[in-house]
């Protein structure tokens, strides 16, 4: 087993050019390491997947929030401070989304691939990997939609450490379809720049709307997404209609809530909103947030169009419902995303069981700076508990965990302050620059400087609504 090319060069593979990949080859490519980077588009593609550029977002085009004093926003702090191609391309192709990092999803994946195809020391090769390389030292990144021959080789190399949940993707709509007299731009609380499309019910719309809602007929789903009858869904990425179904108010108090909005038509609260985000930096395309769904096409055209607003709207993208995979990762991996098993091999992105674009992406950078430090007899670095990757990392990979599900970023994964802050805003602030604090400690011990060309940093970096990051 070598990690070294003919000439003496340092050399990894990494399977999948998603976020997590790009940035795992990005992170060994920049350290001098030679990267043979396998991604099956365009040649083949997965039930969710339709552009043919790397690091496509299928799910929503947000990265969440940016401010510091949020789990999202240290995340993406920390992603920068290790040098972040995704939080790089992200600022450059950012569109308005109040007080959130939103992107233009195309330019986003355009610029992401243009920066991987240029770097001299990464190799891309077209075509499905149909099973892991049996030698030399490498990164599986291949997503939550891993394909199903090398899931199946991942899955009898692993044994029963392998489990299954579903995701779901919201519709998006024409802005230039929807009707401009019934809706109203604003942000919630006033945050940002009235960056959000909003479509307000009446008591007794919202009533017909949700009664369509939990009698329309969602899709069949493919023999091979089928659990046991019934698919398991991710609280996280819930379907409008599976959540619905809890309960009439369940989606009036969750994405249709109406709090911090007035409806200047009426100059009251209305009684639930749905928020369409931009999509593009155009703003020719809304996405309805919140509203992943697998109900049938023909249903969805039905039944929202009973949003006000949208009653002729042009929905150029319905939502879609598929198979998500994921590792059993207490049992197989450590802190640094390695295969406990099998340490010349690493996982990155949501296969590990990590939940969300930018968790993903962070993933990728842990693995990839790692397995540069293994390739070059460095010992690996474990984050610290108080930075939020170290914290997710510890997550997926602590053997107490038991039923394992998917994390994304929280500040509840952060190991609480020595003082008791009752001020939450106060209290998350001070968390997240302890975290910042503790991540420079480690990297300077650890002899990691900012990568060359990447000196980026979110401080002070203002978004497209005018807010400080």
């Amino acid at each position: 087993m070598t990690g070294e090319m003919g000439d003496g060069r340092k050399t990894a593979w990494v399977i999948g050019a998603g976020l997590a990949g790009c940035e795992a080859a990005w992170q060994l490519a920049c350290r001098g390491i030679h990267v043979r980077l396998r991604e099956m588009k365009p040649d083949h593609y997965s039930p969710a997947h339709t552009y043919p550029g790397f690091a496509e977002l299928v799910c929503s085009n947000s990265l969440k929030a940016s401010r510091l004093g949020s789990a999202a926003g240290l995340l993406k702090h920390e992603m920068a401070r290790m040098g972040s191609l995704v939080v790089q391309c992200a600022m450059e192709t950012s569109v308005a989304a109040g007080g959130a990092l939103a992107v233009d999803r195309y330019r986003f994946s355009d610029a992401v691939t243009a920066k991987v195809k240029s770097h001299p020391n990464i190799e891309v090769v077209s075509g499905e990997a149909e099973a892991l390389p049996e030698n030399g030292f490498g990164i599986v990144a291949t997503g939550p939609l891993t394909s199903d021959k090398l899931a199946e080789d991942i899955a009898r190399r692993l044994g029963k450490g392998y489990l299954s949940f579903y995701d779901a993707a919201a519709p998006i709509v024409s802005l230039g379809s929807i009707n401009q007299e019934r809706v109203f731009f604003a942000a919630r609380y006033g945050r940002g720049e009235d960056d959000y499309i909003n479509c307000p019910f009446s008591r007794e719309e919202y009533e017909a709307f949700y009664n369509a809602l939990i009698h329309a007929e969602s899709a069949p789903l493919h023999e091979f997404d089928q659990r046991e009858g019934s698919p398991s869904v991710y609280e996280g990425c819930m379907p409008i209609e599976v959540m619905a179904k809890r309960g009439a108010d369940t989606i009036r108090y969750g994405p249709l809530k109406p709090v911090g909005l007035t409806d200047p038509h009426t100059g009251r609260r209305p009684w639930a909103v749905v928020q369409l985000r931009r999509e593009n930096q155009e703003g020719s395309l809304y996405n309805l947030v919140g509203f992943q769904t697998n109900l049938k096409f023909g249903e969805q055209k039905r039944v929202f169009s009973m949003i006000p607003g949208l009653e002729q709207a042009e929905f150029v993208r319905y939502g879609v419902m598929h198979r998500n995979t994921f590792l059993d990762s207490p049992r197989l991996l450590n802190f640094s995303f390695q295969l406990v098993q099998e340490p010349r091999i690493f996982f990155a992105g949501q296969i590990t069981g990590v939940e969300g674009y930018i968790e993903s992406a962070a993933s990728g950078i842990l693995a990839g700076m790692n397995l540069a430090r293994l390739l070059d007899g460095r010992g690996l670095i474990r984050l610290p508990q108080q930075t939020m990757l170290g914290a997710l990392a510890g997550y997926i990979s602590d053997p107490s965990v038991k039923d394992f599900q998917p994390m994304g970023s929280n500040m509840g994964i952060l190991p609480p302050l020595e003082e008791r802050v009752r001020d939450k805003s106060k209290r998350y602030l001070l968390m997240a620059e302890r975290a910042l604090k503790a991540l420079e400690e480690c990297l300077e011990q650890a002899g990691e400087k900012l990568l060359p060309g990447l000196e980026n940093s979110l401080e002070g970096y203002t978004g497209k609504d005018g807010q400080t990051a």
